[in-house]
C-alpha cells in the first residue's frame, strides 16, 4: 500500500515537473523578448527622447514668451508642458517619433550629392583631428557591417565548416572577405578570411585563413549559425537533421 502511495506521488512529482518546464519554455521566450523591447525603449527613452522633448518644451514656451504671456503664466505652461512631454508616456513616444523621422531624413539627405559631398567633408575633417581618427575608422568598420543591407552582406559573408584547430575537427567560422595577398601568394591559392567565434558567448575569437577548396559552405544563414553557436549546438537550423547517435557511433 505504502509503495503503491509512493509510486503515484512520485508520478504526479514528474506530471507537474513536465507542465512547469514545458510551460516555461513556452512563456519565457516570450517574458525575454518584451524584456528587451521595454529595455531598449527605455534606454533610447533616457538618452534620446527626453533630450528631444525638453527641446521642444523649451522651443515652445520661447514661442509663446513672444505673444506677452507673463513669467508666472510662462512658469505654469512649462511646468505643464514637462509634465506631459518630459515625464510622460505620451511625451516619450512623440519624442521617439521626432528621432526616428530625423535620423530618415538625414539618410535621405546623405543618398543626395550635396549630402555625400558634405558627409566627405566632414569626414576628411573627423580624420584630420589627432584623437578622432584614432578611433573613428575602426567605429566605422563595426557600423559598416552591422549596418550593411542583407543583399550586400551576402556577397562577402558566409557560414563555412572547417577543419579547426587540427584535422578531423569541424567548427564553424563566418567568412569575412577573401584571404590577404602576400598569404595567398606565398602559398600561390586562394584564402579565405574566416572569424572562428568562441561558443556559446560569441563575443571573441580567432581570425584564420583558410584555403578556399578546405571551406565546407554550409546551407544556413548567418542568424541560423548564431543560434546553433550560442545554443551549443542544441537548436539545429532549418534543413538540417540531426543523425542518431547510435547511427553516428556505428559509422565512426
Amino acid at each position: 500500500m505504502a509503495a503503491n502511495g509512493c509510486r503515484e506521488w512520485m508520478s504526479v512529482t514528474k506530471s507537474v515537473k513536465r507542465y512547469f518546464l514545458r510551460g516555461l519554455a513556452v512563456l519565457l521566450p516570450t517574458i525575454l523578448t518584451v524584456w528587451i523591447l521595454a529595455w531598449g525603449y527605455g534606454l533610447l527613452q533616457e538618452h534620446v527622447s527626453i533630450h528631444i522633448n525638453r527641446g521642444l518644451v523649451k522651443a515652445l514656451v520661447w514661442f509663446h514668451r513672444g505673444q506677452g504671456l507673463s513669467e508666472a503664466a510662462l512658469a505654469q505652461y512649462q511646468a505643464d508642458l514637462e509634465a506631459s512631454f518630459v515625464r510622460g508616456f505620451a511625451g516619450s513616444v512623440v519624442g521617439l517619433l521626432i528621432a526616428t523621422v530625423a535620423v530618415f531624413l538625414f539618410g535621405a539627405f546623405l543618398a543626395s550629392v550635396i549630402g555625400k559631398i558634405l558627409w566627405r567633408m566632414a569626414e576628411s575633417l573627423i580624420m584630420s583631428t589627432p584623437v578622432l581618427r584614432g578611433v573613428y575608422p575602426h567605429v566605422k568598420q563595426v557600423t559598416d557591417f552591422v549596418l550593411t543591407p542583407e543583399q550586400k552582406k551576402k556577397s562577402f559573408l558566409q557560414v563555412v565548416a572547417v577543419e579547426y584547430p587540427r584535422r578531423g575537427l569541424w567548427s564553424i567560422g563566418f567568412v569575412t572577405g577573401s584571404g590577404l595577398r602576400t598569404v595567398a601568394g606565398h602559398a600561390q591559392g586562394e584564402f579565405l578570411t574566416v572569424l572562428m567565434p568562441k561558443a556559446p558567448a560569441l563575443v571573441s575569437g580567432y581570425v584564420i585563413a583558410v584555403p578556399k577548396a578546405e571551406a565546407l559552405v554550409l546551407d544556413m544563414t548567418v542568424e541560423e549559425a548564431f543560434r546553433f553557436l550560442v545554443s551549443a549546438g542544441v537548436i539545429l537550423p532549418e534543413g538540417e537533421q540531426r543523425i542518431p547517435l547510435r547511427k553516428a557511433c556505428e559509422a565512426v
